[in-house]
């Protein structure tokens, strides 16, 4: 599958050569920005059919309490590496209301909600799931690399009835020193004990992604948009 690069300040497009008819939007980690997974989309493989437009966002710089306050791009502020030094409510909450509108531009230029994938690497990938479990449409499906599931007491009032079939696909690296690969573990046990149809990846690596995982999600995105 061919694409052409498109910019602005909000996002890097990967806009296939046919009109798209399913998209990703998939959201960075911690300091990085749009263009941080760029790069794998042709390591992806995917057939031409259907044309997937990919979308990667970039999150507003902000001061990231662990990091001695330094600004950088970050989906929401880290206080500590504990459950509650993660919990910045309200910049997650903001984050997630942007993901909401990404969702909404691709749907306004023709996707179906039902052919949108939501992504994400670390702190993308919180974000991910805690937007697109809420969200009041069905998505085409979930992936979450590296992550973990943020605001859990907050989670079963919340969760939007629509995406409680929506596939969901897991991977972690068993030596992750960032994001320890027990909180992956338990947010794929909460999801499963709640109905969620979460399909789980492991993989000998620290806090990265590796080939064989990017095939793994190459086959995934073909059974959940074919």
């Amino acid at each position: 599958m061919s694409h052409r690069l498109q910019e602005s300040a909000d996002a890097v497009v990967l806009a296939p050569a046919a009109p798209a008819s399913a998209s990703v939007i998939w959201l960075h980690g911690l300091g990085a920005d749009g263009h941080d997974f760029v790069p794998i989309v042709p390591e992806l493989q995917l057939p031409a059919a259907p044309p997937i437009r990919f979308v990667f966002p970039h999150a507003r710089v902000r001061s990231v309490t662990l990091n001695m306050g330094m600004r950088m791009r970050a989906w929401f502020d880290i206080k500590t590496l504990t459950a509650e030094g993660r919990a910045d409510e309200a910049g997650i909450r903001e984050s997630t209301e942007l993901l909401g509108k990404f969702i909404a531009a691709e749907r306004a230029v023709g996707v179906a909600a039902e052919r949108i994938i939501v992504a994400g690497f670390s702190q993308g990938g919180a974000i991910a799931m805690h937007g697109a479990l809420r969200y009041p449409e069905r998505l085409a499906g979930i992936l979450a690399l590296s992550s973990y599931l943020p605001l859990q007491a907050t989670l079963a009032a919340e969760l939007a009835d629509a995406n409680r079939r929506t596939p969901i696909l897991m991977c972690h690296g068993q030596y992750d020193p960032v994001l320890p690969i027990e909180l992956g573990v338990k947010a794929r046990e909460w999801l499963r004990a709640a109905g969620y149809p979460v399909d789980w990846k492991e993989y000998p690596i620290q806090h990265q992604v590796c080939l064989p995982e990017i095939q793994d999600i190459s086959e995934w995105c073909r059974v959940v948009l074919s």
